[in-house]
């Protein structure tokens, strides 16, 4: 059996999304390429989502609108389809609908899990479409910019052993955000190991032009950091209660200082700037270090990274308050769901 056979009798796909429009046709398009099973599970699109899919000859499953939609409640609904479609399935590659998979990926993947036992999931490198549209596409493209090896968490896209999958129920479906983190803390409690590699994996197509979109994914941040610390707060995951210290120390700093200012004559003021200065000349160096990025892109991220801290802030305090009256926070969007193409896209820019 040729490798192209290997992958296409043992790997199938799922894609999630909600009126990402021709985003969503390249991402069928690149995993009906290279798989006979693809399904497509769709949270209440307007557009003409489900009529691209069916076209395609891509299985599609819309979910109803009871229970809200979540990322993970959609995964696993394509999930339990695909056990349905093709039982002989031993590996599933997931991918949003905003999301094209790189050609060569799927082998790359596939190789690399039948090599490695333990591995339950590995991921490569997702790209942004076009990271010099703009400073909220580029800030994406280097935070997709992470370290190869082995990791704590996947994202989105992710390619999956069917087993461990099963073995740990699949994702939660309640978590409107960091559903990945939450899902591979417990692959990692039974045993599993999770990889990253350093191959190009996915295209992803952000859509990002204002700071009001930034900060909305950036609450939606900060509640996940909230909600799976919550979950797996132990002592073998206290990172994860680090950084909501981190982040709520450094949004608070400026409330304090302003305080405690009468009683300091400006001088609290005049140190908690220089405390902001130091972190991202802190922040700056370190992702100099690891990523070799010049100077100026360095100083942009980190810039973004200190400002990140308030909004994740107030999304960690949603979701406490939320858990406090005991009612759960609905999906917070972000993206322009736009049917066509925006018309500044530019080139597709492989970095």
């Amino acid at each position: 059996m040729t490798a192209a056979q290997d992958i296409r009798t043992k790997v199938g796909a799922i894609a999630i999304g909600r009126n990402e429009g021709e985003r969503l046709r390249a991402c069928l398009e690149s995993l009906v390429r290279d798989l006979d099973h693809v399904v497509y599970v769709d949270s209440g699109s307007s557009d003409n989502s489900l009529a691209v899919a069916q076209a395609l000859g891509v299985d599609a499953v819309q979910l109803d609108t009871r229970g809200g939609f979540t990322a993970a409640r959609a995964r696993n609904a394509g999930f339990r389809r695909l056990q349905q479609l093709a039982p002989n399935v031993k590996f599933v590659q997931f991918v949003d609908g905003d999301c094209e998979v790189i050609g060569g990926w799927m082998r790359a993947g596939l190789a690399f899990l039948n090599s490695k036992p333990q591995a339950a999931v590995v991921c490569g490198r997702r790209r942004e479409t076009h990271p010099h549209l703009n400073v909220y596409h580029r800030l994406t493209e280097m935070e997709w910019e992470t370290l190869a090896g082995e990791t704590h968490s996947c994202g989105g896209d992710a390619l999956f052993r069917r087993d461990a999958f099963e073995e740990v129920g699949g994702y939660r479906e309640t978590l409107i955000a960091g559903e990945e983190p939450e899902l591979c803390t417990r692959l990692r409690k039974n045993g599993w190991k999770i990889w990253r590699l350093d191959s190009e994996m996915t295209y992803h197509d952000i859509r990002m032009s204002t700071f009001r979109q930034w900060w909305r994914r950036t609450v939606r941040g900060g509640h996940a950091y909230a909600e799976v610390a919550a979950l797996h707060g132990s002592l073998t995951e206290r990172h994860r209660w680090r950084k909501l210290v981190s982040i709520w120390f450094w949004a608070l700093l400026p409330f304090i200082a302003f305080a405690v200012w009468p009683f300091t004559g400006g001088a609290s003021l005049i140190a908690t700037a220089l405390a902001y200065v130091l972190l991202i000349a802190k922040t700056s160096a370190s992702r100099m270090r690891r990523h070799r990025d010049p100077w100026a892109s360095a100083l942009l991220y980190s810039t973004a990274c200190v400002l990140a801290k308030w909004p994740q802030t107030l999304g960690s305090l949603q979701y406490s308050w939320n858990r406090l009256r005991g009612s759960r926070t609905q999906l917070i969007e972000y993206s322009q769901h736009a049917i066509g193409t925006p018309s500044k896209q530019g080139h597709r820019t492989r970095v």
